[in-house]
């Protein structure tokens, strides 16, 4: 048998381990981790009596102090309902100039349609809503079916080009690839089209192709961005005479859009923002507005 050794500076018996000459004590569990153990050991049956627990097949124990954390969210979510409906019900009931002439409901409605546009435009249209290539900016007054607070909701119910039954529609015709023009005739009306928003990017333009390019224009074009260029918000034809554009206003942007024709899409968001949600979206984005724009 092995005769026990002890330590003789610490007077701990060692557990005959070795390892180079380092013996290796058989030293008690100190007291504290025995006390903590048992604290833990209390908490926890405490917590099984006390709360929902233990699985029983299709079932489980409801714990003596009834808990259910989805009953708590449920009743979170009717609480919340219930301190909504004070200004749903008065955003609801009023008109959009009335909504914008009440200060306290458009604080409201700053506050909540920036969560609104995070969550549901900001993906397309930036988080400052300035948009980007192929995606307009929304905080100018230049928009293709209507910038009042009700043609934007109506935009934001139905979409652009979408599935839904009402969706607003339009096309630019591919002026070029659909030999409607030949490529001459598009360069002098890309001429002519810069020259509205900007004279000066037409300097160096040959003599005579800004008016041979406004008769192309007049004969193909005014149906729908009309005689002034200004557009026509009924038809979703964009102004050509302001410098907001959605692909780009360069030269060889606006040769592709005519040579090819643009088509663009916005989806319907009737099944997912209800009708407040929208009105408090388009009241946002009207707010928006940047000064002179």
């Amino acid at each position: 048998m092995t005769v026990e050794e002890r330590d003789n500076y610490t007077g701990y018996l060692t557990t005959g381990h070795e390892w180079n000459g380092i013996k290796e004590l058989n030293t008690p569990v100190p007291r504290a981790v025995y006390f903590f153990l048992l604290i833990a050991f209390l908490f926890s049956v405490g917590c099984w009596v006390l709360l929902p627990a233990w699985p029983l097949g299709v079932s489980y124990t409801k714990g003596l102090l009834g808990l259910d954390q989805r009953n708590i969210v449920q009743d979170s979510l009717k609480r919340a309902a219930l301190g909504r409906s004070a200004w749903t019900q008065q955003i609801e009931a009023k008109s959009y100039q009335d909504i914008q002439a009440d200060p306290a409901l458009m604080q409201i409605v700053r506050q909540t349609g920036r969560t609104l546009f995070g969550d549901n435009c900001a993906v397309c249209h930036g988080r400052n809503a300035k948009g980007g290539h192929g995606f307009p900016n929304l905080t100018t007054t230049s928009w293709l079916w209507g910038g009042a607070p009700e043609a934007i909701a109506e935009t934001i119910r139905v979409g652009i080009n979408s599935s839904h039954p009402d969706s607003r529609t339009s096309q630019m015709p591919a002026f070029g690839h659909d030999h409607i023009l030949q490529q001459a005739d598009v360069d002098k009306v890309v001429v002519f089209v810069r020259s509205l928003s900007d004279p000066s990017a037409v300097k160096t333009a040959r003599p005579g192709d800004v008016d041979a390019g406004k008769e192309i224009f007049v004969a193909n074009c005014t149906a729908c961005h009309g005689e002034d260029a200004k557009g026509n918000s009924d038809a979703g034809a964009p102004n050509l005479t302001d410098k907001f554009w959605i692909y780009g206003g360069d030269a060889q942007t606006i040769t592709d859009t005519l040579w090819n024709g643009r088509q663009g899409h916005m989806p319907s968001w009737e099944g997912r923002l209800t009708p407040i949600d929208r009105k408090i979206l388009a009241l946002y984005l009207v707010d928006q507005r940047m000064p002179n724009q």
